[in-house]
């Protein structure tokens, strides 16, 4: 179990070993201070005693309470077609975490092209680009100053916060915050003890709330606010090096190993087996994994254990290892994730609000 695993464990509360309790007492000081630096923001910002910037165009954040993963880049490629079959010209603002040019403000795609690639840009910023044709990302730490850029060059309709519920300078239009269905605020406690990015009370700043890896069987909590429910499905299956679809029946009846440099891989794992996909080996890598030497080498060494058919992952990881030139590029299948909502009219009532469209 690495370092990673072990302290989520501890942050999501399922780790209840002698020494995470030991180490939660060692923690506790630091999460209450972190936590009340926090709220001493988001009241400063409600207050307006720190200045929120708006952009002339309506701005949809989507954002999550906790690290890791909850899927907000699928909700915001599922939230970019809506807009874009209702005539909209959307544009997304995003950090760009990950890539060379992180910090500064670049456009990776015009709607037409892909100008960047994920070495400069990221791996998500590139993804969104790629997943929805026509679509215009613009990254940047500053996501006003991105979205003049988006305003000047492109003039969008509407612009798309991409994990921007913490970015509480930049005024939004409508929040929209996504929690895990299985552990929607962890142990309850911000980080370094738990999992939350910040105290439950932001909770007041969402408009809509969306519990995501929705199975059925679990008890949401009761909130404040509009919420619905969603799951994720793998939905579709495609050769890098060639693009070409590979059916479903043939990767279960391969011999497949996985891997996954995102913030949950067990769950990416999870949805393999819940369409008859059972990987020999896997193989779990940091989020935004690079790629560089030393993961190259523990995905050599995966294929020369497990000897697979397919190797299997994730398009945002499979974004990163289009080049090819690998001894298994051949083999390389990314698994394409779509987020499907229980309830969509709430989706589409909410939207409609925000563009005033039908009885107020």
């Amino acid at each position: 179990m690495t370092g990673a695993v072990w302290w989520r464990g501890m942050a999501d509360g399922s780790n209840r070993s002698a020494a995470a309790f030991a180490l939660k007492l060692l923690l506790a000081p630091l999460a209450f201070v972190y936590g009340t630096i926090l709220r001493i923001r988001a009241l400063l910002y409600r207050t307006g005693i720190l200045a929120t910037r708006r952009l002339p165009c309506p701005v949809i954040s989507i954002g999550n309470l906790t690290v890791g993963g909850t899927g907000k880049t699928p909700l915001t490629i599922l939230l970019a077609r809506e807009l874009q079959q209702r005539g909209k010209r959307v544009a997304v603002l995003s950090r760009g975490y990950g890539g060379s040019l992180e910090g500064q403000v670049a456009v990776v795609s015009d709607g037409a092209s892909l100008l960047l690639g994920p070495g400069q840009a990221g791996d998500e910023p590139c993804l969104l680009a790629r997943s929805v044709a026509g679509l215009i990302v613009v990254i940047g730490s500053d996501r006003y100053q991105a979205g003049l850029v988006a305003l000047e060059r492109f003039r969008p309709d509407v612009l798309l916060l991409d994990d921007g519920f913490q970015h509480i300078r930049l005024y939004r239009d409508l929040n929209i915050l996504l929690l895990d269905a299985a552990r929607p605020f962890g142990n309850g406690w911000t980080v370094p003890l738990g999992m939350l990015r910040e105290p439950r009370t932001a909770l007041q700043r969402a408009d809509l709330a969306l519990f995501t890896r929705c199975n059925g069987a679990e008890t949401l909590p009761v909130l404040a606010l509009p919420a619905g429910r969603s799951c994720h499905r793998l939905s579709s299956f495609q050769l890098v090096a060639t693009g070409g679809v590979v059916p479903l029946e043939q990767l279960q009846q391969g011999r497949v190993a996985a891997f996954a440099g995102i913030a949950e891989p067990s769950a990416f794992f999870g949805s393999l087996r819940q369409v008859g996909i059972e990987p020999v080996a896997t193989l779990s890598l940091s989020d935004h994994e690079p790629y560089h030497a030393a993961a190259l080498q523990q995905l050599e060494a995966l294929v020369a254990s497990a000897e697979p058919d397919w190797l299997i992952t994730t398009e945002k990881d499979g974004i990163k290892l289009q080049q090819g030139g690998y001894a298994w590029s051949s083999r390389l299948v990314t698994a394409r994730l779509e987020v499907q909502l229980e309830d969509r009219e709430l989706l589409a009532r909410t939207l409609d609000k925000l563009f005033q469209i039908g009885p107020e």
